[in-house]
């Protein structure tokens, strides 16, 4: 095994010890090894023995193939496409080197991808074009790629909202045996809101009275919108100190990051009070990841049971590990995760050639997709465009495709993998992370040329893209 395939999961034990808010030095006393060895091993400067992988994850109570599973494969994807940049073009750097320090030194890799967040957003402030391409300056805002870290960082799973969703949820089981007046009555009860469906002005989905005592709620939203709206507010008031704390101890920039995190762990509580964790999981792999099936059963949309299958990572009781992407139909990347290992670009679009935007053109329909890296992993792919908008007549639609998968290795736990050739070479769609660091030269949909090449124009020969022949 080459040194860039060798697991590299000290990202990972950092985490679960974090999570479990246990210090480096009771670690090591626990297993036995210093703390300053410990602290080589969670920044990969060591590599493990197998007594000590097994001795470490019996520590947290899972299995060591859990263990062996990294939670940095998206950092490398993301110091690639930094370096990928032009300002780094005559760096000379290579995608082993980019490697190592993603996985010798995590810490300081996403210290060096929140410098080059920085830089790109004081360029945007000032009106000026870095070397790249310009046109993508307007998709860039600091805190939103702050908070794809910061889920990124925590596996998308986090155990502390986990348990006061538990808790709440029991209480909302005793007050009624429709979910959804049971929350109702338990905001009533409890924080004393009585929650209604309303007429809201356009563009607003929900709101609390002047006096605080009326949470409101658009009468135009599909109905789990609506109930995931109910379930947010209630994740905003039951969970607040849960979330403070988990805010603390992040590396979150200031300003408007902090705030923008509360709402998505508000969404984590509430997906996790919808879709409790143990019934959940037994659901997926009951039904194979069935998305459809799921949505029924739990009657919420699509989307939601997506999101709500990537946080499925409690030790010792985990699903598989997926990735999400969510694009518009203009190529913009509005939510971005992976733990299966592939790689979603950072500031840019993705390939067009993934099939997240092949899905456009058959709406509705679950797309399938073997998709390989230029690193050669293969990645099972299933992608589905939907809308969104309000129940009104001339209603604006806003059109949306999210994409899930896994790697090649896990697709035979998912049912879309039925019937389909996962050994047949003739099936896999060769993917990019993006046209500016992708290495495929003979690309016919290239949109940039790479950026450590020049390219020259042959007028005697034209390739179907201009960037097509290097």
């Amino acid at each position: 095994m080459t040194k860039d395939k060798e697991p590299q999961i000290g990202g990972k034990i950092r985490r679960l010890r974090r999570q479990r808010r246990i210090s480096q030095g009771d670690m090591a006393n626990a297993i036995g090894i210093s703390a300053s060895y410990l602290n080589l091993i969670e920044h990969n400067r060591r590599n493990i023995t197998v007594p000590l992988l097994f001795k470490i994850a019996g520590y947290f109570g899972i299995e060591p193939g859990e263990l062996a599973q990294s939670d940095d494969s998206q950092l490398v994807g993301d110091l690639m496409e930094t370096f990928g940049d032009d300002l780094f073009v005559d760096s000379d750097l290579t995608n082993q080197e980019i490697r190592d320090l993603a996985f010798s030194n995590p810490v300081a890799a996403r210290a060096v991808l929140r410098l080059f967040d920085k830089y790109k957003q004081v360029i945007q402030g000032s009106g000026k074009t870095t070397p790249a391409s310009s046109h993508e300056e307007g998709k860039f805002h600091l805190a939103t790629d702050a908070i794809s870290d910061f889920i990124q960082e925590n596996a998308n799973h986090y155990p502390s909202l986990e348990e006061a969703a538990e808790r709440v949820r029991h209480d909302i089981d005793i007050a009624s045996d429709n979910f959804e007046q049971g929350m109702r009555t338990y905001l009533l009860n409890v924080f004393g809101i009585e929650c209604k469906l309303t007429s809201l002005p356009q563009g607003i989905a929900r709101r609390i009275s002047h006096d605080g005592r009326i949470l409101e709620i658009a009468d135009i939203l599909p109905p789990e919108t609506a109930v995931f709206a109910i379930a947010h507010h209630i994740g905003l008031l039951a969970s607040e100190s849960e979330m403070s704390e988990i805010i603390e101890q992040s590396t979150l920039p200031e300003q408007d990051a902090p705030a923008l995190a509360r709402n998505v762990l508000a969404s984590y509580f509430a997906a996790a009070l919808i879709m409790p964790y143990q019934p959940f999981l037994k659901s997926c792999q009951n039904y194979r990841y069935d998305i459809d099936r799921i949505s029924r059963l739990y009657e919420v949309s699509f989307e939601q049971v997506c999101h709500r299958m990537t946080s499925l990572q409690r030790p010792n009781a985990s699903g598989i590990p997926l990735h999400l992407i969510r694009t518009d139909i203009a190529g913009n990347i509005s939510k971005r995760f992976s733990l299966s290992g592939i790689h979603i670009p950072r500031h840019s679009g993705a390939c067009p050639r993934w099939n997240v935007y092949s899905a456009f053109l058959q709406a509705g329909r679950v797309n399938i997709q073997l998709s390989q890296m230029p690193d050669s992993e293969i990645y099972f792919c299933i992608a589905k465009s939907f809308e969104k908008g309000g129940y009104r007549h001339n209603a604006q639609r806003r059109h949306f495709s999210i994409g899930l998968g896994c790697h090649i290795s896990q697709a035979k736990s998912m049912i879309y993998s039925d019937g389909i050739d996962l050994s047949n070479q003739s099936q896999i769609v060769p993917i990019g992370v993006g046209c500016r660091i992708c290495p495929r030269m003979s690309c016919e949909q290239r949109a940039h040329p790479p950026a450590d090449h020049r390219f020259k124009i042959n007028d005697e020969q034209r390739a179907e893209s201009l960037y097509g022949r290097i």
